[in-house]
């Protein structure tokens, strides 16, 4: 499809030249900002950024239970190589069912409260106060209520 333009001279001739060509570059730049964007969106800093934040990681782990079925392999094996490393077949066979079926009860909320509740028991420790900080009551001190 082809354009008509009313060309006079050769002055509007070189202007429209002109308009035409700052209509290409500005488009091609355009064109060039918009790709950017779009292959920055999809870089894997970007991902990782966009669906590895806690709520969705949550959200997922509400559709698949990807926690507990992690949970349910993995505590039986903790429990059996640290607390009853020294027991029997059986005793290993019996706290193996058992810590896979409380594993398949815990879901990620649990696991984070547990972290939380750990980390806070840290921080009470941390809190303590620091000698040398005098309180102050509201009493100058080269007042005579000494």
């Amino acid at each position: 499809m082809s354009k008509r333009y009313n060309i006079q001279n050769l002055e509007q001739l070189q202007a429209q030249l002109f308009m035409l060509k700052s209509g290409y570059t500005e488009k091609g730049s355009l064109l060039t900002q918009n790709v950017k964007l779009y292959v920055k969106q999809y870089t894997l800093g970007s991902l990782i950024r966009k669906y590895a934040t806690p709520n969705a990681l949550l959200k997922i782990d509400d559709k698949m239970n990807i926690s507990s079925k992690v949970m349910s392999f993995v505590l039986p094996v903790i429990m059996n190589s640290t607390f009853f490393r020294g027991s029997g077949f059986m005793t290993k066979a019996l706290v193996g069912l058992a810590t896979s079926k409380m594993g398949k009860t815990l879901d990620a909320e649990h696991i984070s409260a547990m972290f939380n509740t750990v980390k806070g028991l840290f921080n009470k420790a941390k809190k303590t106060r620091k000698p040398g900080l005098q309180v102050d009551y509201g009493i100058p001190p080269d007042s005579e209520t000494f």
